[in-house]
């Protein structure tokens, strides 16, 4: 089976549960607003575009306004503020890594393979996830959503690992859980694996046309 020498992986739903404490930190700042609430599955079904979209949808939907007025509103950015607040004191609470995550990824650095992740989550808080679960330092790159003027889809991510690293796309390989990460990867001319307990925005993962669906992330150490 063919080897590479990269891999980039997604972050939320890929590496890391995130959703419930994602879903306790947006209805903390709901409840400031004196919005109604949102379930799990909404927020689970507005993960992949980052935080910033994530919190526009759930407060549009509260507040039974539309998406565009709400972007467009001075009380987003009140709302962003009260979300950081709570995010930081809610990351770890109910967010888990992955099985099989950890000792993947440590086998995977003891084989030589450059790891990189490749998000759309905002920078502060990617740090605040990979902190928390102590998987920072088995990376050597971290993209987030804010590191390059675009994100995923937008292959600029995966080309900067590329390109720091110095090594050719049919090398690397992109491990994601959506249609976002799936379309990353062919923009990027790489191979894509995704795995099927992700949230990829309510749809199938078999609808998104991957090379290959993987029960965990142990099948990347047959590579």
């Amino acid at each position: 089976m063919k080897h590479f020498d990269l891999i980039m992986f997604d972050l939320d739903g890929t590496l890391v549960e995130t959703a419930p404490e994602i879903m306790d930190a947006v209805n903390d700042t709901l409840g400031c607003f004196d919005l109604g609430l949102v379930t799990q599955q909404q927020v689970n079904d507005w993960i992949g575009h980052g935080t910033l979209e994530l919190l526009i949808q759930a407060l549009a939907f509260s507040s039974q306004r539309p998406v565009a007025e709400v972007r467009a509103s001075a009380q987003l950015h009140s709302m962003t503020a009260r979300y950081n607040g709570f995010y930081e004191q809610r990351c770890g609470s109910r967010s888990r890594l992955y099985p099989q995550v950890l000792d993947t990824l440590v086998a995977l650095r003891a084989l030589g393979v450059k790891l990189a992740v490749v998000t759309n989550k905002e920078g502060r808080y990617t740090r605040i996830a990979m902190d928390v679960h102590q998987i920072t330092q088995l990376f050597d790159a971290v993209v987030c959503g804010d590191t390059f003027a675009t994100k995923k889809p937008d292959p600029a991510g995966v080309r900067h690992c590329l390109q720091r690293f110095d090594i050719r796309p049919e090398r690397a390989l992109f491990v994601g859980d959506s249609s976002i990460d799936v379309a990353t990867a062919r923009n990027a001319g790489v191979s894509v694996w995704v795995l099927p307990y992700g949230y990829n925005m309510g749809q199938p993962i078999e609808t998104c046309a991957a090379d290959r669906i993987i029960a965990d992330c142990s099948a990347l150490l047959n590579t």
